[in-house]
Parts: C-alpha cells; sequence; structure tokens
C-alpha cells in the first residue's frame, strides 16, 4: 500500500489555483510537491514548500512523482496528457478531457498500455443541488420522469481577453458548461439517444459562443440544458417534473465561491443553504391535492473527487470518474457540434 501519492500540478492558472491546489492539499494522502509555472513567485506567494518546476515536461519526468494534473487550456490537454502518461504517471484532466472525441480515446488507449490511471474532473457529480436530486430519483420521490431542465446561467455582459472567449477548438461556453450539464444528465438518466444543439453569440464583441440550449431525448421524456452570459434575473438551477410531482432549486452550490474566498475544503464545507421547492400529489384520484414545501439540499463535497483518486491509486478502487464516462461527455460535444452545424437532431452512437 502507498502511503503517500506525491501530485504535480501543471500550470498555476484559475483553475488550479481556486479548485485543484487547495483540494489535493487538502486530501489525506495527497501531497502536492511541486508545480510548472512560468511565473515562479506567483507560486510561491501561495504555495511557499512546494517546488516550481519552469516547463510542464519536466515535471512529468520527475521521479517523485506519481499524479500528474492538468488543468490547463483545452487545446493542450491532449498533448500535456500524452506526455505525463507516456513517463508512466497517473494524469487528473481538468474537463472537458480533450477537445474531440479521437484525442480522447488515444489518451485511453495509452493509459492502457501505460498501466496508468486516467480520469477527468468532472467536479460538479459532487455539486449539493446534484447530489439531491440523485436522492430524489433514486427514491422514486417525483414517480415517473417526463421533463427535467438544468440551467447555468450568468450574467456577464464584458468579454474578458482569457482563452476561455476566444473563437479557438475548445474556447466557448459549450466546451466551459457544456461538460458539466452534459455529465451530471449521463450520470442521472444515461446516454440519450439523440441531441439537438443551439449555440449563440450573444454580447457585444464576443468571438465564441456564450449561450447554449440543448436537448437530449431519451425514450420517455427530454432534458433541456442551457448556459447564458447575460441573464441577468435568477432562473432555476434545477426544474424536474414527474408523475408525483415536482422539484426546483434557485441557486449554485456554494463551494466554488468558497474556494474562491480562500477556505479551506473541509467535511460538511459544502452545505447549502438555499432550499428547494417539492410540490408532490398527495392523495389518489379526484381527492388529490399537492402539497409543497422547503426541501434542503445535502452537502456538496468536492473533496470525494481527489478522495477517490487517493483510493484508486492506493486502494485499485473505481476511478471517481471513469475515462469512459469522459468519453461519455466528449461523444455528446461533438454530436451538438455536429447538431448547430447541420440544425437537426443528431443521433447517437455508443462511444
Amino acid at each position: 500500500m502507498q502511503a503517500i501519492i506525491n501530485v504535480g500540478l501543471i500550470g498555476y492558472g484559475f483553475a488550479s489555483q481556486t479548485f485543484h491546489a487547495p483540494l489535493i492539499q487538502a486530501t489525506q494522502g495527497l501531497d502536492l510537491v511541486a508545480v510548472s509555472s512560468s511565473d515562479a513567485a506567483k507560486v510561491q506567494a501561495s504555495l511557499p514548500n512546494v517546488e516550481v518546476e519552469a516547463q510542464a515536461l519536466a515535471l512529468c519526468q520527475r521521479s517523485d512523482i506519481d499524479l500528474i494534473v492538468i488543468p490547463t487550456p483545452n487545446d493542450t490537454h491532449f498533448s500535456l496528457a500524452k506526455a505525463a502518461l507516456s513517463a508512466g504517471k497517473h494524469v487528473v484532466v481538468d474537463k472537458p478531457f480533450t477537445v474531440t472525441l479521437s484525442e480522447g480515446r488515444l489518451l485511453k488507449k495509452l493509459a492502457n498500455d501505460k498501466n496508468c490511471l486516467l480520469s477527468v474532473f468532472h467536479n460538479r457529480r459532487w455539486d449539493s443541488d446534484f447530489l439531491t436530486i440523485k436522492a430524489l430519483l433514486e427514491a422514486g420521490t417525483l414517480g415517473r420522469i417526463v421533463n427535467v431542465e438544468s440551467r447555468f446561467d450568468r450574467f456577464r455582459p464584458e468579454v474578458r481577453d482569457r482563452w476561455r472567449e476566444k473563437a479557438t477548438l475548445g474556447g466557448g461556453i459549450w466546451f466551459d458548461l457544456g461538460p458539466h450539464l452534459l455529465d451530471q444528465a449521463c450520470e442521472l438518466f444515461g446516454m440519450p439517444q439523440a441531441i439537438l444543439l443551439e449555440l449563440g453569440t450573444r454580447r457585444d464583441a464576443a468571438e465564441a459562443d456564450d449561450d447554449f440550449l440543448a436537448l437530449l431525448d431519451y425514450e420517455s421524456f427530454r432534458v433541456s440544458l442551457s448556459a447564458g452570459t447575460l441573464i441577468a434575473e435568477p432562473t432555476p438551477r434545477f426544474r424536474l417534473h414527474g408523475t408525483q410531482g415536482s422539484f426546483v432549486k434557485y441557486g449554485l452550490d456554494p463551494q466554488e465561491d468558497r474556494l474562491k474566498a480562500g477556505e479551506t475544503p473541509a467535511p460538511q464545507w459544502g452545505e447549502d443553504t438555499q432550499l428547494g421547492t417539492l410540490t408532490l400529489r398527495d392523495g389518489e384520484g379526484e381527492n388529490a391535492s399537492l402539497v409543497q414545501r422547503e426541501h434542503a439540499s445535502l452537502p456538496g463535497d468536492y473533496l470525494a473527487y481527489y478522495q477517490g483518486m487517493a483510493a484508486a491509486i492506493r486502494d485499485k478502487a473505481p476511478l471517481p470518474v471513469s475515462v469512459d464516462d469522459a468519453l461519455r461527455a466528449m461523444a455528446l460535444l461533438e454530436a451538438g457540434l455536429d447538431s448547430h452545424r447541420q440544425r437537426r437532431w443528431i443521433a447517437l452512437k455508443s462511444h
């Protein structure tokens, strides 16, 4: 059994600083030993006990590192993950896995050939609202589901000068927020039969898509996924309707804001004080009525991802997010782009 797993982090931008470094450092059994960055002073200002490598490839080649984490621009995921796997390291890639499905498949084969673990950071599986909805569905509280809406709206009218908002492969909101919503939908309901996507560029001076609406077709219901950057009025994060009632939840999971504020992740740290609304049928037939009540959310737990990675490496436990799950999201991202270009539903095949 491996007591301590040494971790190397490639890059020290927003995702590294906000999510990965704090979560790695808060996970028992993981030790963040080195970061690759061209700005050593920036890294050491917040991570004084962590070594800095100027080049990512040098980090991958270090013999004292077991796990490489890659929260870099989307179009670099494939080359960096390939280098890390080729060096015999376990790898975590931030979402999206890659920018094409074929790249993801190549990485899966390389990981298998090298006998290395490979996973993707789909952290919003551990959002408080998502865990709550998953529990409601498992309990059958809403009956047979007939309609699902999942939104991730923001009001950000100014276009920022950053890679996420450039018109490049892997840029735009579809590749930024789409992976989260697609992965959550698949975790709840499996792979859909077809997808229909509309992308939009709504803001003044926007270069990349900043608005999307995706419909996922299942055998007896549809799931609507959407995200926008010019939505000032609060919209429901989730809205589910079933044969026994409905559940509506406003507000985002609080963990990202707490990480941005510099709080240290801890148990029960992901508690969401914004209550959902559960409206259920009471009684049968003509005498049935609707009863509405507030419904508390389960606590979110982003630490579970890295705890899962540590257990997978140390104890051969299942990965917190499998490569096949990551490929599932990539297949939907690509099929969505095909749908937008062709302006029609795209049937989905097994990835």
